[in-house]
C-alpha cells in the first residue's frame, strides 16, 4: 500500500478550493465571458473523457482502479487511453483544475494546476510506478519507455 497520501480526488477538491480563494484575492484576467466559459467547458469535457476512458480500460481488464493499492493490480493495462498516457485519470484531473482556473479568470489561481502536477508526480505517481515495477518487472519498464507519464 502506498504511504499515507491525499487521495487524488480529495487533492483536486482541496486545490480547487484554494484556487477559488486565490482568485477572489487576485486581479481577474479581463476577457470575454463567452470565450472564458467556452474554453472552461471544453477543458472540463476533455478532462472528463480521460478518467472515464481510464476507468473503462481498467474495468475491461478486470483490475483495480484504486490508486491507493497499485500492488493489488492483476494486469498491466497498456491498451485504450493507456497507449497515450500512463496516467490518463490524473491528466483528466489536471484538466478539471485548468478548466476551473479558466472559469475563475485568475492567472494566480492557475498555480494550483502546477502544484497538482508536481505533487502528483512526487507523492502519487512515483510510488505507484515503483509498486508497478515491482509487480510487473520488465513489462512495466518497457511500458514506461514507450508511453509518456502525462501526455
Amino acid at each position: 500500500m502506498l504511504e499515507k497520501r491525499i487521495p487524488p480526488l480529495a487533492l483536486v477538491l482541496i486545490i480547487g478550493m484554494l484556487m477559488w480563494v486565490i482568485a477572489n484575492w487576485s486581479p481577474r484576467i479581463d476577457t470575454s465571458e463567452a470565450l472564458r466559459l467556452s474554453l472552461a467547458a471544453i477543458l472540463l469535457a476533455l478532462g472528463t473523457l480521460f478518467p472515464l476512458a481510464g476507468v473503462m480500460s481498467f474495468r475491461s481488464a478486470q483490475t483495480t482502479v484504486d490508486p491507493r493499492t497499485p500492488e493489488a493490480s492483476s494486469k498491466l493495462v497498456s491498451s485504450g487511453v493507456y497507449r497515450f498516457s500512463r496516467n490518463p485519470m490524473y491528466v483528466g484531473f489536471a484538466l478539471w483544475l485548468l478548466a476551473w482556473g479558466v472559469f475563475l479568470a485568475s492567472a494566480w489561481a492557475l498555480v494550483g494546476v502546477i502544484f497538482f502536477v508536481v505533487y502528483m508526480n512526487r507523492f502519487q505517481i512515483e510510488p505507484e510506478e515503483r509498486a508497478l515495477r515491482d509487480l510487473f518487472g520488465e513489462d512495466f519498464r518497457e511500458y514506461e519507455r514507450r508511453v509518456r507519464r502525462w501526455i
